[in-house]
């Protein structure tokens, strides 16, 4: 099943521990989002439970390993499999992070940041029309949380992804958590970074959890959406309108019903949201 942007709405992280109530219980989530790499493998009951979601669900894709910005080359059979889940699943669309995570042969299981250089915008654009070549659809790139930067950076991070979008045409998974997170980590002004990304480029929106610890945030996934960043999602939203959103958990999973519950704040604020739009059209 397929489905476009603006019919999507608001969806969830699809996790193993919630399989089982998903096809029970038939919640009112909109759409789910399966991390690529947990079903590139030949059978078995992950193929199973996804097959019989996707029946009732849309779905989109977002990969954690391509490393588009890394030093190896792309590798082609990764790229295959990942053309091959899109065949089976027909996604929305296929994300992965603007990152590197892998040197040489072995995957770093981390999200990198890269240097944002004209050298390095040449090249990460290449390899973002190489994976287009291949899947035959725009890819699109989420912004990553960070806690070092490049001493030889020509750009902002924000300015990177413009450019980058604009060159290669991929399309941007704008995550808002992270974007928190790397701005109390660096200082830069959270709202600078959303403002100035090209607004019919963002085909998605993340929100996630994260552990404050003063004088430096870290990225976690294993926390409800703070306070903070409710309120930067809130004004994301009154900036470009209702997109569609994606509410991620990646540890310490609670009772399924309050990720319901987080999810529907997310869509009160996003039908207040086009409300308002509505009344002063």
């Amino acid at each position: 099943m397929s489905a476009s942007t603006s019919s999507l709405g608001y969806g969830l992280g699809l996790r193993s521990a919630y399989y089982q109530q998903i096809l029970e219980q038939s919640p009112a989530v909109d759409w789910f989002e399966v991390v690529s790499e947990n079903f590139m493998v030949q059978g078995g009951k992950a193929l199973y439970y996804l097959d019989a979601i996707a029946e009732r669900y849309p779905l989109v894709m977002h990969g954690v390993s391509l490393s588009i910005g890394g030093p190896h080359a792309l590798d082609p059979d990764y790229l295959q499999q990942l053309k091959a889940l899109a065949e089976r699943v027909r996604p929305a669309w296929i994300s992965d992070h603007l990152c590197w995570s892998r040197g040489n042969a072995h995957q770093l299981h981390d999200l990198l940041p890269l240097p944002y250089t004209e050298e390095s915008l040449s090249y990460v654009a290449g390899r973002v029309q190489q994976v287009q070549d291949v899947l035959q659809r725009p890819l699109v790139l989420e912004n990553v949380s960070s806690y070092v930067r490049a001493a030889g950076d020509e750009f902002s991070e924000w300015e990177f992804l413009a450019a980058l979008s604009a060159v290669s045409g991929c399309e941007l998974l704008l995550d808002v958590n992270n974007v928190y997170v790397s701005s109390r980590n660096h200082g830069f002004d959270a709202w600078t970074f959303i403002e100035a990304l090209p607004a019919h480029r963002i085909r998605q929106l993340h929100l996630a959890g994260h552990q404050d610890y003063g004088d430096y945030v870290i990225d976690t996934h294993d926390h409800p959406v703070s306070d903070p960043v409710w309120a930067l999602y809130q004004r994301t939203l009154d900036h470009l309108g209702p997109v569609a959103t994606l509410l991620e958990r990646d540890d310490h999973f609670p009772p399924f019903e309050e990720l319901l519950a987080e999810l529907q704040k997310a869509r009160e604020l996003g039908e207040a949201t086009l409300a308002r739009r509505l009344e002063c059209a």
